[in-house]
């Protein structure tokens, strides 16, 4: 005996709007999450294209608004570097113009007060590693988490071995 597969579901404009808003609402998104959401719904092409539209229009979506979020957010929280935040943002195609402003939002002097806490952290959690491979380990560490080439140099230089 076979199943019958349920055919998706597929909303109008009328009946997605709601649902979309309030995906909107609950964080800041980029375009791509809410035309992925908006396909989930299944939502057609057209009526997708007026749905963002609309979106924008009322404010519910801002490309700005969510790469300052996102850069403030992942730099605060997960202690991200400049260059991790600028490709996660290229991913989701948000403009140069945006991710630049985003980037500035970020303060130098606590950009480097968080590098250089990322290091000393890292360093610590691997005390019983020799001096040199110790500091190839955190700077390949920092690299990781995005940070600059010539700031991790800087830092792990005034850094003691």
């Amino acid at each position: 005996m076979t199943e019958k597969v349920k055919e998706k579901q597929r909303l109008g404009l009328k009946e997605a709007m709601p649902k979309i808003e309030r995906y909107c609402a609950y964080q800041e998104r980029c375009h791509k999450e809410v035309r992925e959401k908006l396909f989930s719904l299944g939502v057609s092409q057209e009526e997708s294209m007026q749905a963002m539209d609309l979106l924008i229009k009322s404010g519910f979506l801002n490309e700005e608004r969510f790469a300052l979020a996102f850069a403030g957010g992942k730099f605060r929280q997960k202690q991200w570097g400049k260059k991790k935040i600028e490709r996660e943002l290229k991913i989701r195609n948000i403009s140069e113009y945006c991710i630049k402003k985003a980037l500035k939002s970020i303060e130098l002097p606590d950009y480097d007060k968080t590098l250089k806490a990322v290091a000393e952290k890292y360093i610590r959690l691997h005390k019983g590693e020799r001096p040199l491979i110790l500091k190839n380990k955190t700077m390949k560490h920092l690299l990781s988490k995005g940070y600059e080439y010539d700031q991790c140099q800087e830092i792990l230089e005034k850094l003691s071995w």
